[in-house]
Order: C-alpha cells, then structure tokens, then sequence
C-alpha cells in the first residue's frame, strides 16, 4: 500500500472555496450581520431548491426541530413516534414540549424507520392514542413519504421529515414521479441541518420547507421570540412604527446574514456535491461487492449520501484498525432508546432488536464531496486488508 494520508481521513468534512469566502466577507463588509436581506434570499433560494412553497432558516437542525414540534403544537403528553436509529435531536424535539417519545423498529435492510411496525404500533392502540410521526431520511436515503401520509391520514397524525441527511434526494412515488425531501408535498414540515459535515455546510444552521402558509407564519414568529410588527396582528396598532408585540414565547433561533451568505454560496455548487457522493458511493458499493464480509445499507437512485454505511462482523476491531491508519469512522447511530435519558422514561434493551442488531455491526465511512479518489482507494484497501486477517 503505497499511498499514506498527509492528514486523518474523516468520515464527512466541509469543503470551503475562494467563492465561500468572498460571499462571507462580502457579509461581513454589509449593513447587515443578521436579520438582513441575506436570510430571505437563502431561504427563497433553499425552497427552490426542494420544491417547497415555504422556507425558514434557523440556527441549527435541533432548532428547526423544536420549532417543528411546536408549531405542530405538540402538547404535554402527547405521544409521538420516531426512529430509535437517528441523532437524539430527532426525538429531543418532541420532549422539549412535554410530549411522550415511542419508537418504531427499523427495516434492517436500510436502517430506515420500519412503516410496517409503524402500523401495527398504531393498530395495537385506539385511534388517536398518537399524534404525529418523525421519519428521518437516514443517511441520505428518503423514506417513502407516500406511504407515511397514507399512513398518517389513516390515523389522525401529523407527519414531519426530518432530512437532514438528504437534501437533494428522491423517492419515487405511486405514479412513478420522483418526489424530492422536503418539497412539501406529503409532510407538514421538513427540516435541514447545515453542519459542517452536512451537504451544505454554514458552520451551524438549519432550514425548516413547508407548503402551509399558516405553520410558515407561526414558524417566523416563533423563531423570533414570538415577537411579530405585522399591523394586521397587533392588539394596538395605533401606538407607532416602532411598536412590537410578544404575542406568545418564542425562542432566538435566528440565522444570521454571514452565515447565510456562506450557505447560499454553497447552494450553488450542492448538486456538484451530490453527484460526486453518488460516484464515491458506486465506487465503494463495486468494491464491497466482492467482500462478503462487508455488508453495506441498501441504496436507491433517489440516495442523497450523507452517509455510507458499513456492517461488518467486528466492528469495534475495524473501528480501530482504521484509527490507526488515519481513517476516522463514525458510528451512525447508538439507538436513541439505549441513550440513559430513555432508559430512564423506561426503554429497555431488547425493545427494539433491528435497530439493536443494526447498532452493533454499522460504521460509517469516509464519504464527501472532497475525498480524492486515492484517498477513498486507501480506505477500502484498508478496510479489505482487515477482513482478509480476520479469523474465518
């Protein structure tokens, strides 16, 4: 193995240009740090890019979730059912309000929610036992939204995508149209998340898409300390153009214009990126083909590939053995259930063996838009070179 790395190998990195710099500097030179022209142009811009009617920045993907949920009026008590395989944020959301957190299993194939074990969740409860449904487009593959809003009409719930990991990613619906996350056609809402790793990268931040006009007004003012000016809104519009009212306790989830700014920027090249994650992930799913030991996720032409998942038998030993040659794996993710937090509202191991079994065996490697093609040969010349020492 000729090839050594000058620097670790992470599993995702942002990758920042010339054109990312000016657009923040030019920021920076403004009248403007936040609450600027430059949000509405991202979000105007963000919108087109999924298809959505509606889009509002926020300060990161947990925000864009607790503004969600509250939009969504989510209640103490209410119970509300989620993957046990996603970043707590997903989850949190619901807690945040006061609501009760259930989960579904997995389908072990994609690690994606399981919409059959989410109906025979629902079935096992009168109807309105439940009120609303979180599926996560994990790793950048969409779940078939359809599907969970035939399921959600069925039983009285509202549906929110979190896609984080997939923006620019599709699913095919029932009439063979491709349905891009986030365009607002069967979820109430959807949400982003801009972290560095993500495909379009702020540094921290997040959008929230939408095709209801009343959750994107409540969404602006919620975002805003609850806060609005809108004359039609105020209970005394006569007291002058400087006068605000807090209407309702909102939280500052702003973004602010230098950040945007980095985001509309990296918006211009994010179809440039998804193409070159889809390449890596074919180059990586014709080398693993011929390692039986190496069982990637299941993949789908409307894949988004924030992430390209591995199982393999000894996963802690790969773990480490590509630690030691400079190759940063991720484990994406420890089941929310098995989080302290849940096993204290009752979740035991064992409640959910999928997404357990999936846990034990997955590991995430190296994939973004910048990854030299030398670079992704030395990790699977790495990862081969362990499961051809490993015992049969």
């Amino acid at each position: 193995m000729s090839f050594q790395p000058t620097r670790p190998i992470a599993y995702g990195r942002q990758h920042i240009t010339e054109a990312d710099e000016q657009a923040v500097l030019a920021a920076l030179r403004s009248d403007y740090l936040t609450q600027g022209p430059l949000v509405a142009e991202f979000e105007e811009k963000f919108a087109a890019y999924v298809g959505a009617e509606y889009a509002v920045a926020v300060s990161n993907g947990t925000a864009a979730l607790h503004l969600c949920a509250l939009a969504l009026n989510v209640q103490p008590g209410q119970r509300v059912i989620t993957t046990p395989i996603t970043f707590a944020a997903s989850a949190n959301c619901v807690r945040y309000c006061g609501g009760e957190v259930h989960f579904a299993d997995i389908d072990p194939a994609t690690a994606l929610i399981d919409l059959q074990a989410v109906r025979r969740l629902l079935e096992s409860h009168p109807k309105g036992h439940f009120h609303g449904l979180i599926p996560v487009d994990f790793a950048g593959l969409p779940v078939n939204l359809e599907q969970a809003r035939q399921l959600c009409n069925e039983f009285g719930l509202w549906l929110l995508e979190d896609s984080c990991h997939a923006p620019g990613g599709s699913f095919v619906d029932s009439r063979g149209q491709p349905q891009n996350c986030g365009n607002g056609q069967f979820a109430d809402l959807a949400i982003f998340s801009f972290h560095p790793v993500k495909h379009i990268a702020t540094g921290e931040g997040g959008m929230i898409t939408t095709n209801r006009r009343d959750l994107y007004e409540r969404l602006l003012t919620l975002r805003t300390h609850g806060i609005t000016k809108d004359p039609a809104q105020l209970s005394r519009p006569d007291e002058g153009s400087w006068y605000m009212e807090m209407q309702e306790l909102g939280y500052n989830y702003r973004l602010p214009d230098m950040l945007c700014a980095l985001g509309i920027s990296q918006l211009q090249r994010a179809d440039a990126g998804l193409t070159r994650r889809r390449e890596l992930a074919a180059r990586y799913d014709a080398a693993f083909a011929g390692m039986p030991a190496v069982r990637p996720l299941a993949g789908a032409p409307g894949h988004a590939y924030h992430l390209y998942v591995i199982q393999v038998e000894d996963r802690r030993g790969l773990y480490d053995a590509l630690r030691e040659k400079q190759i940063f794996a991720q484990v994406h993710y420890i089941p929310v259930h098995r989080m302290p937090y849940y096993q204290g509202l009752g979740w035991l191991e064992g409640d959910f063996p999928l997404a357990e079994a999936y846990y034990a065996h997955c590991l995430s490697i190296p994939l973004f838009p910048s990854l030299t093609d030398e670079e992704q040969q030395y990790v699977i010349d790495c990862i081969r070179e362990f499961v051809a020492a490993e015992p049969a």
